[in-house]
């Protein structure tokens, strides 16, 4: 039987606060954490995700406190990043109650935390969040991003996508900068070009705006689809996404 598309809301968490804009800016207000994160929970959602916008010393005390709070009332996965950079990091989070870690900026600047990481915990724990944007510049066209995408690297996203694999990465969240909140579409071909090159779980984020969407990023090699905007604001129910997948001929779970 076919491994399900599993439908994965998004949760930026800033000073203990959901926010969301568009490309990383202009962030608004968009509700309790832990409020969101149960309701997606009675809805259907797969899986959640926190994000740690600010990563700053004080946004992780306050990002370890919600997914304490989360975790005991939610009863799917939670992935938790943002400002993550070393295996007590991980530890800290996983001991808070999150099932898996994102790890982004600190991996590029040392790939080896993610044999570090695997190593100690299983590749099953690392999911290796890779902010990308089109670029002339790079063998793929498409470049690493750091900083909300606001800061290249010069590095090959599908190169890099590859190696991260290759050292235990379990899953990769693959971020389009140039569609993050403009519910446009996700950015089909840098998916595409990220599911040749590697074998593991790729979930696709940035840029959904219909349920139509979703399914488009499932047909492009997506194992997970993951929104913020759409679903914090009401524009799309998970009911819908899974219906629209299912319509597409995508095993999805029940909601």
């Amino acid at each position: 039987m076919a491994v399900a598309i599993r439908v994965i809301p998004c949760l930026d968490v800033d000073d203990g606060r959901v926010v969301k804009g568009v490309n990383f800016r202009g962030l608004v207000d968009a509700g309790d954490p832990v409020e969101l994160a149960h309701r997606y929970d009675s809805e259907g959602a797969d899986e959640l995700t926190f994000l740690d916008v600010s990563a700053s010393s004080e946004g992780r005390a306050t990002t370890l406190d919600v997914v304490r709070r989360t975790a005991e009332e939610v009863f799917v996965p939670l992935t938790v990043g943002g400002g993550v950079r070393s295996v007590a990091d991980v530890d800290q989070l996983l001991r808070a109650g999150a099932d898996k870690v994102g790890v982004n900026t600190a991996a590029i600047h040392r790939p080896g935390l993610i044999d570090d990481v695997s190593r100690r915990f299983g590749n099953q724990v690392l999911v290796l969040s890779l902010d990308a944007r089109r670029c002339a510049t790079t063998p793929s066209g498409f470049e690493v991003t750091t900083h909300g995408g606001t800061r290249g690297t010069g590095i090959d996203a599908v190169a890099w996508a590859r190696e991260v694999a290759d050292r235990g990465a379990g899953e990769i969240l693959l971020n389009s900068m140039d569609a993050d909140g403009t519910r446009a579409g996700f950015d089909l071909a840098m998916l595409a070009e990220v599911r040749a090159a590697v074998g593991i779980p790729l979930i696709a984020s940035g840029g959904a705006g219909t349920p139509a969407h979703f399914a488009e990023a499932a047909l492009a090699g997506a194992d997970a689809v993951l929104a913020a905007s759409v679903f914090h604001f009401g524009r799309i129910t998970i009911a819908e996404v899974k219906r629209e997948l299912a319509r597409a001929g995508m095993p999805v779970r029940r909601t």
